[in-house]
């Protein structure tokens, strides 16, 4: 019962923050998708970055156990799926966890993107027998590895490296580039066009 209290805490308390930062706007994601505004990128590469420091660094010191860490086979499917989210994301204005928070705010819009997700969803599910014969689920480069090997790690590293100095050293580098980034790369502020001087 204590979990699933702990659970609902953070899951309220991570809404709370996805809709602070933007990311329940579509106007928002849109914006940064299109480079206008910059923002809402930097957080989620920050929140990356700190977020990778922490748990590497929690399991070198023993705070956080290995056998919590999850890694998913690498196959081709995964890649299109990726570029279908990418597409969708971009087109709604949502992804799954923003959509949720964006209905639980209020926004009618994010119903729809639940359904369609739903729909999806199961759509996926009746057809799961012929994707599974296409090919496209078979696990390449290794399946379910890592890029360094991860001491206790039930994974293997597709490299030598220290799983866990790099992981904290990619994070470092998501940080650093958090707060690199400009406010935007397109546009002026506001997204208003440049008028060339007459």
């Amino acid at each position: 019962m204590t979990s699933i209290i702990l659970a609902i805490v953070l899951g309220v308390a991570f809404g709370f923050v996805l809709d602070r930062i933007g990311a329940t706007n579509p106007t928002v994601i849109g914006r940064m998708l299109n480079l206008t505004n910059l923002s809402l990128a930097k957080t989620i590469v920050l929140a990356i970055g700190v977020g990778s420091v922490l748990m590497f660094g929690g399991q070198m010191l023993g705070l956080v156990s290995v056998g919590h860490m999850s890694v998913k086979a690498a196959y081709i499917g995964v890649f299109i799926g990726g570029l279908m989210l990418g597409a969708g994301w971009a087109l709604a204005g949502f992804c799954p966890g923003t959509g949720v928070v964006a209905a639980g705010s209020g926004r009618k819009d994010a119903l729809f993107f639940i359904a369609g997700g739903l729909l999806g969803a199961a759509a996926y599910m009746v057809t799961y027998p012929s994707w599974k014969a296409s090919g496209l689920l078979d696990s390449i480069a290794g399946g379910k590895v890592t890029l360094g090997t991860v001491p206790g790690s039930k994974f293997e590293g597709i490299t030598a490296l220290p799983g866990d100095i790099l992981g904290i050293v990619l994070g470092l580098g998501f940080i650093v580039l958090a707060f690199a980034l400009p406010d935007r790369l397109a546009g002026q502020p506001g997204g208003a066009a440049r008028q060339p001087a007459e």
